[in-house]
């Protein structure tokens, strides 16, 4: 986590995603880029493509310009290096390509939970950058204050196709120094006696070296009434997931689960594409 990627609109939840990525990178030693998108009208995005001087995108540029100067001045990032970008593109677009291009290890974006994505993040743009990031990205809905992650819960079904994601799971939570809390959610209509679904744990986890981890089984009505009271239960400080573009989250999530989770989730969520 070398260079954590944080889009802001200057809001609060924009603040508390900054304050996140701050802590995570001094105990990386990491950097962090600052990113504003700056989303124009077609003939606008145009005429800059052909570098024409338009006075009107000018002088949001430089508003733009003097708030990342003013954020860069906060006492979170006080002996962090860090950069600017101002980027004239649609959101969703601008993430991935600046993420792309310096070599992003974690987006860190805020969230407004409950009652949907808000702030910089509104509806398709925040879904679009959970489902398709190949890059691990982090939602954060709440101030956090001492953002320490001994407990990280991971739910899964552990299959096959989980185990390329997990190793950045394993790499997130070690340099962490967390403790990693696998979970198999066991709902009506998916559900696995004890012994298999340990079976199943023991012999995937069996592939990694992760430094500090258990293993559980819970019992709920649906995957994310478990995920989120097993989080409750353990009373974790960040839960995981894996996605899987547009199929959604794979075998063991279904449909929209990894938005709702964000959604309803007051604790952290971080992402992991398949």
């Amino acid at each position: 986590m070398k260079k954590i990627l944080v889009p802001t609109d200057f809001s609060e939840h924009a603040h508390y995603a900054l304050k996140v990525a701050a802590q995570i990178a001094k105990k990386n030693n990491g950097e962090i880029i600052l990113l504003h998108m700056l989303e124009l009208p077609h003939q606008g995005a145009d005429a800059v493509g052909q570098g024409t001087d338009i006075p009107e995108i000018m002088i949001f540029k430089n508003a733009v310009l003097k708030k990342l100067e003013d954020l860069m001045d906060d006492e979170c990032l006080e002996g962090i290096k860090v950069s600017e970008v101002v980027q004239f593109e649609l959101a969703f677009d601008g993430i991935m390509n600046i993420s792309k291009k310096n070599d992003v290890d974690l987006i860190v974006m805020g969230s407004h939970g409950a009652s949907g994505f808000k702030e910089m993040f509104i509806g398709s743009n925040a879904e679009k950058a959970v489902r398709f990031s190949e890059i691990p990205v982090l939602v954060v809905k709440r101030d956090e204050g001492n953002f320490n992650v001994d407990k990280f819960v991971f739910a899964s079904d552990f299959s096959d196709e989980i185990k390329a994601p997990f190793k950045k799971v394993v790499e997130f939570a070690n340099k962490l120094n967390a403790e990693l809390h696998l979970v198999m959610i066991n709902t009506p209509s998916s559900f696995k006696p004890t012994h298999v679904a340990n079976e199943i744990m023991n012999n995937f986890v069996a592939n990694f070296a992760v430094n500090n981890f258990s293993t559980h089984i819970y019992n709920d009505v649906n995957v994310e009434s478990g995920v989120l009271n097993f989080a409750n239960h353990v009373d974790a400080d960040l839960i995981g997931m894996s996605t899987h573009g547009r199929k959604g989250l794979a075998h063991f999530f279904n449909g929209s689960i990894s938005e709702d989770l964000i959604n309803h989730a007051v604790r952290p969520v971080v992402t992991f594409k398949i």
